[in-house]
């Protein structure tokens, strides 16, 4: 179960004369063969990823190790500390110095936050740091068990990054673990989108830093933009040797070494699609005028007859008669776009403005701002915008405050990024389904951890309703039951208008309950530590889906625990996972239900209409089988966006990879 590259190999790992001052992989391209055996292994990695023995052997081993320390003093575990830090810069990450390192960290762990590592926490830090993914279901304490990993590496002088996938989870994390490092001697701090560049410089130095992947990649991709096209380690070294306004002092990080990813299936795989590009404010007085202008074309065009809407696919086609009405339209606006095929692009945007993108759902509007929402987490992204023009055209839509036109200065993507670590691990409680790309693309191994105690989460009959007011009548009476029973309730919707749309139906009803959606990101951490109270009723986007821990209250477990009620199918089965995972964490009693409509948003761009009339028809009688057969028709419009989603980042990745070779002999693609 150990890697044995990885004591040999420490040395590349660490920020120096060896590895250079700006460490990180060269990505390495492969042929279609190598790309082909690669996934082959990854989907057979499916057959030995329960396979644990090696792992609970290790476990064992520190355990046994562990029990020498108890009767040790801190000043003798000081100590033992400072010496284990010598041996690891002479040695390396050798198993032997491994598992007194996991013993050390978990026995001061236990005097320090008061928390001991389980052998399940164990098993996990042991397969991060073998550069894998390990599988651990919802609640099994993956914060923790990365501090066995992250501070094992510290201790060799690796800098790890650990990171997750919003700001809350970041400060929470570095905030509560960072006594246990601090006694290691070791230095933590986080990264935040409000911190200036030196304290972002400041956090990257220190020993372990968490931040989120958004802001990693583009403090890297600010460094690619520093270094240019002269990339070259000697080049660094010999700067830093005859000028004092050298590139290595501008660096916000110190290369990409060690990387810890949390919620790794949400950062490396839903997020792999988005590229992320760094841009710059330019001066266009006449763009204000132009965006305007393309809205009114749009909104005079006829659907169906000028343009083809896929809703499904979020792409729109202009036919020959839309071209035909731009062609004939008076062509000295104010922009100056005399180009046919500039003011059609622009057009298409803005077709896609007024009717692929939704307020409450893709975006908010917050202070006369343009907010996009996150649609993996329900969480704003207010750093990010859409690009050419499209951010503008939406808040010309919705008579926000325009943006200035921006400039791309550098393009990157999570796939790209992250394959540049040169070592990589990750923990998510959803990865069994996406192990085949995991490995093809990211080199990741998926490997289950058990569980700490055995799973009490219950699973009631899914219901399927022909109409969405039923289905919001369902979820009521559910909602209403569970309340006689005095169990705390957590209904997952699919958007804000959505939970919002509920939260009406609540109030009427006179149900007392709390929100948690994009507007209430700030509220976050006190409605999930509410939410597990007795008959409390929680309305949440997946903003309670990743990374939040809802503590049950005294007696709640006695009565039931926790129930969640899950009101649409999301993009991929795994995200409905992460939400049903929030009920009967280890080895606490709950259940889950799902209660969907035929209305939904998801069936209905991804289902023939036809099949849908039938089965809304007065004629189609509801029973256990027509349920059945409503399950089975959802779930395959699921798995469709699951292959379009798949196919997508294959071809980002397989853009990447085209352009880098084209553009090399001006440099790399950032």
């Amino acid at each position: 179960m150990f890697s044995s590259s990885l004591a040999a190999d420490i040395k590349t790992m660490r920020p120096g004369l060896i590895a250079g001052r700006y460490p990180q992989r060269n990505n390495l391209e492969t042929g279609w063969f190598d790309r082909a055996l690669s996934e082959l292994k990854g989907t057979l990695n499916l057959l030995t990823m329960d396979s644990r023995k090696g792992l609970r052997r290790v476990a064992a081993t520190i355990g046994r190790r562990g029990e020498a320390l108890t009767a040790l003093d801190n000043t003798e575990l000081n100590a033992l500390v400072i010496r284990l830090r010598h041996d690891f810069h002479r040695q390396g990450l050798s198993p032997r110095l491994c598992v007194q390192s996991f013993a050390l960290i978990r026995e001061l762990a236990m005097r320090t936050i008061r928390l001991r590592h389980y052998d399940s926490q164990v098993m996990a830090g042991w397969t991060l740091l073998q550069g894998q993914l390990a599988e651990m279901e919802t609640g099994e304490g993956k914060t923790l068990a990365a501090t066995l990993a992250a501070a094992t590496a510290a201790l060799a002088g690796i800098p790890v990054h650990i990171i997750t996938v919003n700001e809350y989870l970041v400060k929470r994390d570095a905030d509560s673990m960072g006594p246990l490092y601090r006694i290691l001697g070791l230095t933590v701090g986080y990264v935040t989108q409000a911190m200036a560049l030196e304290q972002r410089r400041t956090a990257y130095g220190c020993d372990i830093t968490y931040c989120t992947n958004k802001q990693v990649a583009f403090d890297y991709l600010r460094d690619r933009l520093l270094l240019g096209n002269t990339p070259g380690q000697l080049r660094l070294q010999l700067e830093s040797a005859y000028s004092d306004n050298n590139r290595l002092g501008q660096f916000l990080l110190r290369g990409l070494c060690y990387a810890i990813v949390d919620e790794a299936d949400s950062i490396l795989i839903d997020e792999a699609r988005t590229p992320l590009i760094i841009t710059r404010n330019i001066d266009s007085p006449a763009q204000d005028a132009v965006y305007q202008q393309a809205l009114n074309l749009a909104r005079g065009m006829e659907i169906g007859h000028d343009f083809f809407l896929d809703p499904a696919q979020q792409g729109l086609q202009l036919s020959l008669a839309g071209q035909q009405k731009l062609a004939g339209l008076h062509r000295s606006a104010k922009g100056g776009r005399q180009n046919a095929r500039q003011r059609e692009e622009l057009v298409s945007k803005a077709l896609h403005a007024l009717h692929l993108l939704h307020r409450d759902r893709d975006y908010l509007v917050r202070e006369d701002k343009v907010v996009i929402i996150d649609a993996n987490t329900g969480r704003t992204m207010p750093d990010r915008s859409w690009e050419r023009g499209l951010h503008q055209l939406v808040e010309a839509k919705e008579g926000a405050c325009l943006t200035k036109a921006r400039e791309q200065l550098g393009r990157l993507t999570f796939q790209s990024f992250f394959r540049r670590y040169l070592h990589l691990g990750g923990m998510t409680g959803t990865a069994r389904e996406v192990s085949s790309e995991l490995w093809s693309v990211y080199g990741l191994r998926v490997q289950g951890i058990p569980l700490h105690r055995p799973s009490r989460r219950r699973e009631l009959p899914p219901r399927v309703y022909p109409r969405v007011k039923d289905k919001w009548a369902a979820v009521i009476n559910a909602v209403k039951n569970m309340q006689r029973q005095g169990r705390p309730v957590l209904i997952g919707t699919g958007s804000v208008a959505d939970s919002e749309v509920l939260s009406r139906q609540l109030d009427i009803t006179k149900i007392p309950h709390q929100v948690l959606n994009a507007r209430q990101d700030k509220e976050e951490a006190m409605i999930v530590a509410a939410a597990g109270k007795q008959r409390q009723v929680t309305v949440a986007t997946n903003m309670a889906g990743r990374g939040t821990d809802i503590p049950l209250a005294h007696r709640v477990d006695s009565l039931g625990g926790l129930h969640v009620i899950a009101t649409c199918r999301n993009q991929a089965k795994r995200i409905d996972r992460q939400l049903y995972g929030r009920c009967a964490r280890q080895g606490d009693p709950g259940s889950f239900q799902v209660i969907l409509s035929l209305e939904d948003e998801l069936v209905q761009q991804n289902c023939p209409p036809v099949l849908i009339k039938f089965l809304r028809s007065p004629g189609t009688k509801a029973s256990l089988l027509h349920d059945k057969l409503n399950l089975f028709i959802i779930r395959q419009a699921q798995r469709g966006i699951e292959r379009r989603h798949r196919e997508s980042r294959r071809a980002l990745l397989q853009y990447d990879r085209q352009t880098a070779r084209l553009l090399t002999f001006s440099g790399r693609l950032e």
